[in-house]
């Protein structure tokens, strides 16, 4: 019986004495407590596996990726733990179940040609066992395997003496397998065995964990994407827009490099998802997309911004070179896009914003191109660079706004009437209820400069209740005093889509006691295209309740006749814009004449608004229009006046004649 090593054959190399205690101590054994019935030669076994597994733990804890692991780990085997070779297989679950060779260490060249790389039922050789029966084949002697007699003279040349083969359980799968070949025949006993089954385990459990890390790692890496990206075409977001922009505007260099930023609208968006829906609307958007990348060069950047809104940044780029770059990516959108089998216009628009001149901060440059974004809608090349002019009126608008919610609840609102005359007798038959706001410090403002603004801050429904009010509260004091003549109030699309809208009206006139047939409601084409069904139910719970209904700027919109025939009107008002001009141009005089005649066969009213002159107001009567609206008539009146005001004699005289 051998003993344990003397400091002779620790010297030797092959059992450092500080390792013994180390690698020894698991087993309970000490160099004072070497149990008799262990060899020498055993020692030298078991001592070799436990160097293989502490190299292989090393390598473990290394290891920041699975390929790393894996060759690292076979090289830990040989190169550590002394073994002649070492391979590391992955067990396919396909029809052949093949067996991938995804490292090996060792005097291995040639050999995996040499036996068939699959685990098959019929394939015997040691490795494709293990994985057929889940079990280690452990001191597997290669020249005593009759399976393998085709083998005997390769291996005898390579030195092949014993295999042990390791399943590799991976998240409770068999997954792969770990083969180590020995050159002595009385390799791999049971305590070797035992420490190289551990390894085994540990190689599992290393590829196991590789894997939970990057699955984990491609699970935040994709939030991480969702959260930066649009989901639809896949570009940047408006947060990492923003962040390339202040990494941009804030980049430490001597020199200062004038970038653009530019704001595209595509217009034609919420049409198209409205009436084809929103599968076709994010088609449009792909489509946008995949014609703006041809715009982007080098550190240029584009992005999804909003629903019908993109964003670029061109990097090094003045204000003349944005012009020609918008030019540019305005032309690409030429072309219509296939959508549906129809041809679609884009109808895009595009603002730009430039540092450092418009600005250094990331969100005062995105807002300055969306103010020149907005003023490109008036413009014929569909495109405008900020100016300070833009800036300082959106500061009014924002300060006119912020003032409009105290102008509502503070009294500041007036009620103004404009008069509307037949144009047949001559006789006033009616006025169109007007709001002025009596500003403390500007005077007197138009609806021009506040209406619109009300509708995008969200304020018309409580300036409609005031207009509400106010008209009905008039309609009482004339019908006191023993005049009846119908008001006109306008409602908007918002107002046709407020659910308490009915049940608000209802409220004014059980209030005031208003006969029903002294109130009209007059409605924009838009107003009632914003969406149809739902503006039709509104209209006719309003004709239930006895009131008068107008389509308003008729003209201008895009309604059907079959929609209008089916519309619980009374009648339409033709648009300002065609009749104030019907004098001096045959198309507007054409559009005109038109609409009287379809007004009347359709058996509606017709009212011209915007008569500014004699010759119009003639053309008028030639074509039988009913009722004229406009400052020829009269200019719109505070209400409190109006009860006073004549139809001017000159006009009722040209009617009586």
């Amino acid at each position: 019986m051998q003993s344990v090593p003397d400091s002779h054959e620790r010297a030797a190399g092959w059992a450092p004495s500080g390792r013994f205690p180390l690698l020894l101590r698991r087993k309970g054994w000490t160099m004072d407590s070497w149990p008799d019935s262990v060899s020498l030669d055993e020692y030298k076994r078991l001592y070799r596996a436990l160097r293989t597994l502490s190299a292989g733990n090393r390598t473990l804890a290394r290891a920041r990726d699975e390929e790393t692991l894996l060759h690292d780990m076979v090289h830990a085997i040989v190169e550590q733990g002394g073994y002649r070779m070492a391979w590391i297989g992955y067990a396919d679950h396909d029809e052949h179940k093949t067996i991938r060779v995804m490292a090996h260490a060792g005097v291995e060249e040639g050999i995996f040609e040499t036996f068939p790389l699959s685990w098959a039922d019929e394939i015997r050789h040691p490795t494709a066992l293990a994985l057929q029966s889940g079990a280690p084949r452990v001191g597997h002697l290669v020249q005593e395997d009759p399976a393998l007699a085709h083998l005997h003279a390769e291996q005898r040349k390579r030195g092949y003496v014993a295999v042990s083969a390791f399943p590799l359980v991976i998240d409770g799968r068999i997954g792969g397998n770990l083969s180590i070949i020995a050159s002595e025949a009385d390799a791999f006993r049971e305590e070797e065995v035992n420490v190289l089954g551990e390894l085994a385990e540990d190689v599992a459990f290393g590829i196991a964990a590789i894997r939970s890390r990057k699955r984990q790692e491609e699970a935040e890496a994709a939030l991480r994407h969702m959260a930066l990206h649009d989901g639809v075409t896949g570009l940047p977001n408006r947060v990492l827009f923003r962040s390339r922009l202040e990494a941009l505007a804030h980049e430490v260099s001597p020199t200062v490099h004038p970038f653009a930023v530019a704001l595209l609208s595509v217009d034609q968006f919420r049409e198209v998802n409205e009436m084809l829906g929103p599968d076709q609307g994010n088609a449009l958007m792909l489509q946008v997309t995949r014609r703006l990348e041809g715009a982007i060069d080098g550190a240029d950047l584009l992005a999804r911004v909003g629903d019908d809104e993109f964003a670029l940044l061109w990097c090094d780029t003045d204000a003349d070179r944005a012009m020609r770059k918008a030019t540019r990516v305005l032309a690409l959108l030429d072309e219509p896009l296939s959508l549906a089998e129809l041809a679609v216009d884009a109808r895009a628009r595009l603002g730009i914003a430039l540092f450092p001149g418009h600005g250094t901060e990331p969100d005062a440059l995105m807002r300055r191109a969306a103010v020149a974004a907005r003023e490109a809608r008036h413009s014929a090349a569909r495109c405008a660079v900020f100016t300070g002019d833009l800036d300082r009126e959106c500061s009014r608008n924002l300060a006119l706004i912020a003032e409009l919610h105290r102008a509502i609840a503070g009294g500041q609102l007036r009620l103004y009437c404009q008069p509307k005359v037949d144009l047949a007798s001559g006789a006033a038959c009616g006025a169109e209820a007007l709001v002025r706001w009596a500003h403390p410090d500007q005077g007197l403002i138009g609806p021009d400069r506040f209406i619109k603004l009300a509708e995008n801050a969200g304020l018309i429904t409580p300036l409609t209740d005031w207009m509400l009010g106010a008209a009905f509260r008039q309609l009482y004091a004339w019908q006191a005093d023993g005049l009846h003549i119908p008001l006109a109030i306008n409602l908007s699309a918002r107002d046709l889509l407020d659910a308490r809208l009915v049940e608000r009206i209802h409220g004014h006139f059980l209030t005031w006691g208003v006969e029903p047939a002294n109130v009209q409601f007059e409605l924009t084409e838009s107003a009632l295209l914003e969406d149809p069904d739902r503006s039709l139910e509104t209209l006719n719970e309003l004709k239930d309740m006895g009131v008068q209904l107008a389509v308003d700027d008729f003209g201008t919109g895009y309604s059907s006749l079959s929609y209008l025939q089916r519309l619980p009107a009374d009648s339409i008002k033709i648009d300002q814009s065609f009749v104030s001009r019907m004098m001096a141009h045959e198309g507007s005089d054409a559009i005109v004449r038109s609409t009287i005649d379809l007004g009347h066969d359709l058996g509606l009213g017709v009212t011209a608004e915007g008569v500014e002159d004699l010759e119009t107001w003639r053309r008028l009567t030639t074509l039988k229009c009913d009722l004229a609206q406009g400052y020829f008539v009269s200019p719109p009146l505070p209400a409190a006046a109006f009860a006073a005001w004549q139809v001017p004699a000159g006009l009722r005289q040209m009617a009586a004649h």
